[in-house]
Parts: C-alpha cells; sequence; structure tokens
C-alpha cells in the first residue's frame, strides 16, 4: 500500500513538473514574439518602405508572420525567391548588425526573361541602398539544378512567401524543399507561406490556379524529412472563395481581369493563405 501511495505521489509530482516547464516554456514564447514585434515595428514604419509596401502590411502581416516563426535580429535567415524585395525591405535592415541575410534569387543568367530582368532588378535595388542592404548576401536558386542558396547547415530560418505553386508548375517542387532542408542547422525552422487551396477538391500536380492544398505542402515537406511543428492563421482570409476566372491572380494586386467585377475582388482582398512552420530534427 505504501508503495502503490508513493508511485501515485511520484507520477502527481513529475505531472506537476511538467505542467509547470509547459507554462514556463509558453511565457518564455510569448515574451519572445513580444520582444520581435517591438523591434521590428520601427523598421515597418521607416521611411525605406514605399507607401505601396506599406499598404500591403494589413493582407501579409509581416510583424506578426514573422514573430510567429520566430526570426530575431541575430539569425541567419534564408528568404526563398524574394522577387522584388518586399520582405527584403524588413529582413534586411533587421538582420544587417547582429545576423545575416541571403536573399536566394532568380538566376542572373538565366534564359527565362523574366527571371533574368528581376534578378538584375533585385541587385539593383540592394545597390541603391548599402545603408540597408551592404550586408545582404545574394544567392542563387538555380532550378533544376539547385545550387547552395545558403552553407549547408548554417541558416536558422529559411523564408518562402507564395512560391510554392510555381515550383510544382515547373515541376521541382520536391527538389527546392530538399535544398531549403540542407540549409538549415539541425533544429532550424522552415516558414511558408502560400495561397491556400479548397482541401475538398484534388490537387492540381502543376497547382495552375496558384493554390496548393495544406496537406501538398506538407506532405512534401515531410518528404524532405521536415516535421510540421505548427500552423497559424495569421495570412487567413475568409472571403476569398478560391474559385477565380484567373486563379489567384484574379484577386489583387494582380487583378487580371482588369476592370471587370474589379470592386467585387478589390473587397475580397489578396488570396487566403496558410502559415506553416517546420523544423529540420537535430
Amino acid at each position: 500500500m505504501k508503495d502503490r501511495i508513493w508511485i501515485l505521489t511520484a507520477v502527481a509530482a513529475t505531472i506537476g513538473l511538467l505542467a509547470l516547464l509547459s507554462i514556463k516554456q509558453d511565457q518564455e514564447e510569448m515574451l519572445a514574439v513580444k520582444e520581435i514585434r517591438e523591434q521590428l515595428k520601427p523598421i515597418l514604419a521607416a521611411p525605406h518602405r514605399s507607401e505601396e509596401n506599406r499598404t500591403r502590411d494589413r493582407y501579409r502581416h509581416p510583424l506578426a508572420t514573422l514573430a510567429w516563426l520566430g526570426v530575431e535580429p541575430s539569425m541567419t535567415v534564408v528568404e526563398i525567391w524574394p522577387g522584388g524585395g518586399w520582405y527584403s525591405e524588413i529582413l534586411a535592415p533587421y538582420l544587417r548588425e547582429q545576423g545575416q541575410y541571403y536573399a536566394a534569387g532568380f538566376e542572373a543568367d538565366s534564359d527565362i526573361p523574366f527571371y533574368r530582368i528581376n534578378a538584375q532588378k533585385l541587385k539593383e535595388k540592394f545597390a541603391a541602398e548599402p545603408e540597408l542592404y551592404d550586408k545582404t548576401i545574394i544567392t542563387e536558386l538555380r532550378p533544376p539544378q539547385l545550387t547552395a542558396i545558403a552553407p549547408p547547415g548554417s541558416a536558422d530560418r529559411v523564408l518562402t512567401f507564395r512560391n510554392v505553386h510555381n515550383w510544382m508548375k515547373a515541376g521541382y517542387a520536391d527538389a527546392v524543399f530538399e535544398t531549403m532542408y540542407t540549409a538549415l542547422k539541425p533544429g532550424g525552422v522552415l516558414g511558408v507561406v502560400e495561397h491556400r487551396g479548397d482541401p475538398d477538391k484534388p490537387q492540381d500536380p502543376e497547382a495552375l490556379s496558384g493554390y496548393v492544398t495544406e496537406a501538398a505542402v506538407i506532405e512534401m515537406a515531410e518528404t524532405a524529412g521536415f516535421e510540421l511543428i505548427g500552423s497559424s492563421e495569421v495570412n487567413a482570409n475568409p472571403a476569398d472563395t478560391r474559385d477565380h476566372p484567373e486563379g489567384v491572380w484574379t484577386l489583387p494586386p494582380s487583378l487580371r481581369l482588369e476592370e471587370i467585377d474589379r470592386d467585387k475582388y478589390l473587397r475580397i482582398g489578396e488570396s487566403d493563405r496558410m502559415t506553416l512552420k517546420f523544423r529540420k530534427p537535430k
């Protein structure tokens, strides 16, 4: 009887200790998120960001997104395909003093004019404002060969915003996930924001509508070796039906139908988006 009481007491003490540790961890995570948000606020309000870009904050939620993904200023962060540099305007100055920002962009010598032209535009953007971008390292994601986007095992975070559908269309999505996995440190985090497809409809392997189901993204990430550790609704848009004549590009900012039902699509706003967090196992 005494042995049984001792065992029950030990179990109760263990459960209590685990509960306290969980509460402590939650509190520490909340404090970290709060600190990241405070550090990012002045950058989001800084004059180097255009009014046009700041207007899109209400759809892209950079403050909440980066805080939830745990992007700290001392980290090494790789952004895949920064495009015109919307997130670069935030990440480069944020990481400039203590961390390292890799902009893994389009290949400068690509046979595809869009890639070549935009790679040059990004380079010129960075060169024009050295006070923001002088410490940024530009690398290239060169599909399908896929060169290193950062030294293997060097990144604390790899981030990609609305790119998975492009990789699926081109047929090298799995290879890109493997490349991102290689760049991350053990325990490092991959953050994925993508136009969210209807889970009740089969996934188009080429994602021609621009929408991808969460299940498809999770499967690609897990196949590469990642483990899913969280999902957030920070970039959700319940008004998006995901069923539009020109796919996701029917909505702003593209508005491919131009004046046809323009007000309707402006009221919907930008697409419904998943925000997923994956970890490279230690």
